[in-house]
């Protein structure tokens, strides 16, 4: 097993990756697989087509890692631009496209169901006239965050805040619904 601080400086990361040191791709995948499951998952929209991508895109890594320049930019921006490329690449997929467009309706009921039974459940515990007692801009912090599945960044840039201001009023609209629901 690979300590944590064995590749602190990113060339030595490269390196043993180019000598196909399996500790060093173990080490890549353990700490990046996430990240770029997530950037995947937001093109493709698919868990399990996303983990397809991601598979290729890993193997792609260890076979291609020798075209890695770091002049031009860090490990992590190349593997970021690879698995958005072949995420691209298998949206404008004929498959991808013939998967998306024979859809059984059943499953968009069922997916529809779904999202009424949380908004319903939210509702059923009182938590959206919990959280229409905070001040409006917390309110729309939380709506976005949490019922819309923003991330803080987005939420930032959508409604032109800074992303610490996001943070601290997330973080004190949190703090006074505990105080209500205490």
């Amino acid at each position: 097993m690979v300590k944590n601080n064995t590749y602190q400086q990113e060339h030595l990361l490269v390196q043993d990756l180019i000598q196909k040191k399996k500790e060093a791709f173990d080490y890549l995948y353990n700490n990046y697989s996430n990240a770029l499951f997530g950037v995947i998952n937001r093109i493709v929209m698919s868990d399990e087509i996303a983990n397809d991508v991601l598979q290729e895109c890993f193997v792609k890594i260890w076979n291609g890692i020798g075209a890695y320049q770091p002049e031009k930019g860090s490990l992590f921006t190349w593997m970021l631009n690879l698995c958005r490329n072949r995420a691209i690449d298998e949206i404008r997929s004929k498959a991808y496209k013939n998967e998306t467009q024979n859809q059984n309706i059943e499953d968009y009921v069922i997916k529809l169901d779904e999202n009424n039974f949380v908004e319903s459940s939210i509702d059923h515990i009182g938590l959206k006239k919990v959280v229409a007692t905070l001040k409006p801009a917390y309110k729309e912090l939380i709506d976005k965050v949490y019922f819309e599945g923003f991330t803080q960044e987005e939420t930032a840039k959508e409604l032109g805040i800074p992303l610490g201001t996001v943070k601290t009023r997330l973080r004190s609209a949190i703090q006074q619904l505990r105080a209500v629901i205490k």
